[in-house]
């Protein structure tokens, strides 16, 4: 009979976050190496380059890979015969290793929960709570398999019922599409099939545990119709054409990972959640013996070459650009950015719109004429850092600001991820503005182009306060340009059906 301390589950639930917040597991190193080799688009490549760079970078320092550390989800699993030694209930155990794996003061993690969701949304500081499973096994062991979720994934989850009759090959590739790019691909489809609608997202998010291995699978061969429907879905979504953030390529999953369930004779319940290019879980046991200690990856299984920019790369002088010159670049160049850049996502554009509405001033500090908006929530930074991770978030959250932002405020230009909404596209072209994207699941490797940072506005909404970043050779691309081109609807449109079925990877 296992004897588990409360000391010893807390510090092996904080030491896991702290781990996956730097380490990418080796199946996703390997993997999108892979990708990364055969990719053929050259800005998808790219992107993916900047991935494994970065990646390793935080490998390295042991710095966030992503500056979105996530929401934390735990699926715990207890023995029977395991007896605890703890005051504390194992969700509070759980919400208590969370709280120190994101104030630790070497590696702070972005807190991104926000309590009282459909009122005041306000930071609790500290991450917590987790999203806790727990379920009883047979056995004296805890097994814990724990993940730190980002938001711009968990936003493209997808649920439906379907009949029994109906394809589940032709929702998924229906939907996918539909996703866009905010989920940054490539990264892993996880899907739940059958039991009852709580119980299929639950087995789609589970899903997401389990290791990379669709060539393996393919290689031995499927034993069964989920085997099998795994093997189809990743062939046809990867035919699609997406890509690699949405640019066009021969990737867009790495692996689509299946669990299902039995169910009501008269339903199909099917729900599908992707995990980015942050994925980041890890698995341990506890078995009374003490707390957990993770393996460190091999850091040989990242490409030794690191990603430096194209030499058709133009650099660019934000302190000196306007609108004549910004009518030179076209959908899919690639630009330097040095100068200076001022940051605001969500929070940040509520409050400049609630202040406008009631005819109110902005803080004197902001003014966003003829300047560049770069759609970031950072990282804290440690040390001798000039700010931590910061990566771009998903830009389309922000498409019912572009009038205000581009008509009233005269924003020059935005910078985010994945693809923008057709209205949003239309006040591009109508402002002649421009539209540009940074690498998601780069953010280490983008914060080591900002020379200098500080706040100037809203402090009070914690990682969503308005910077003013002073940046150097900051990477990005042309996403639309100020005709409305597209890269997403381009690009994606040349690389359907271009990808090579895995059976033929033999």
């Amino acid at each position: 009979m296992a004897l588990i301390k409360k000391e010893d589950f807390i510090e092996s639930i904080a030491d896991a976050l702290q781990f996956i917040s730097y380490y990418h597991s080796e199946d996703f190193i390997s993997s999108m190496r892979e990708a990364y080799e055969k990719e053929k688009s050259i800005p998808a490549k790219d992107a993916m380059h900047q991935i494994l760079t970065s990646s390793k970078m935080s490998a390295l320092g042991q710095r966030p890979i992503c500056q979105d550390t996530g929401i934390v989800i735990a699926f715990i699993e207890v023995g029977m015969d395991v007896t605890w030694l703890s005051d504390l209930s194992i969700e509070e155990m759980v919400n208590e290793g969370v709280k120190r794996a994101y104030t630790n003061k070497d590696n702070p993690l972005r807190p991104s929960m926000v309590s009282d969701p459909a009122g005041q949304r306000q930071n609790t500081k500290d991450n917590t709570p987790a999203i806790t499973h727990v379920k009883i096994i047979k056995g004296d062991k805890v097994r814990v398999s724990i993940s730190a979720k980002g938001g711009g994934s968990e936003n493209k989850a997808q649920f439906t019922t379907l009949n029994p009759s109906d394809s589940i090959v032709d929702w998924v590739l229906k939907v996918i599409p539909e996703m866009g790019a905010g989920w940054c691909p490539p990264g892993v489809i996880g899907i739940g099939i059958g039991g009852s609608s709580e119980k299929a997202m639950l087995m789609a998010k589970e899903s997401l545990m389990l290791p990379i291995d669709i060539h393996a699978l393919e290689e031995r061969g499927a034993k069964n119709k989920t085997e099998e429907l795994r093997i189809e879905l990743y062939n046809k979504i990867n035919q699609l054409g997406i890509g690699a953030q949405g640019f066009g390529g021969l990737t867009t999953v790495l692996d689509v990972k299946i669990m299902d369930y039995p169910c009501h004779a008269a339903s199909l319940p099917v729900a599908l959640i992707p995990n980015c290019a942050a994925t980041r879980h890890t698995h341990f046991i506890l078995d009374g013996s003490g707390p957990v200690h993770f393996k460190i990856p091999n850091l040989d299984a990242w490409p030794k070459d690191i990603w430096s920019p194209q030499t058709d790369a133009k650099r660019i002088n934000l302190n000196s650009i306007n609108k004549e010159s910004i009518k030179e670049w076209k959908e899919g160049d690639l630009l330097l950015l040095s100068g200076k850049l001022i940051t605001a996502r969500d929070g940040a554009h509520k409050k400049i719109a609630d202040l406008l509405r009631r005819g109110e001033s902005l803080p004197m500090e902001i003014n966003l004429k003829d300047k560049f908006i770069y759609y970031v929530g950072p990282v804290n930074a440690v040390h001798n850092e000039v700010i931590g991770p910061a990566g771009p978030t998903t830009a389309n959250r922000m498409d019912q600001f572009m009038e205000m932002m581009l008509g009233k405020l005269g924003v020059l230009g935005t910078i985010g991820k994945a693809e923008r909404g057709e209205e949003a596209i239309k006040i591009i072209k109508k402002y002649e503005s421009v539209y540009l994207s940074a690498v998601g699941g780069a953010a280490y490797l983008v914060s080591k182009a900002i020379a200098s940072s500080k706040m100037i506005a809203f402090p009070e909404l914690g990682m969503e306060a308005m910077y003013e970043f002073d940046v150097k050779d900051m990477p990005v691309m042309v996403s639309i340009d100020t005709n409305g081109l597209s890269i997403y609807s381009e690009s994606q449109a040349q690389w359907k059906n271009k990808s090579i079925p895995i059976k033929t990877l033999k």
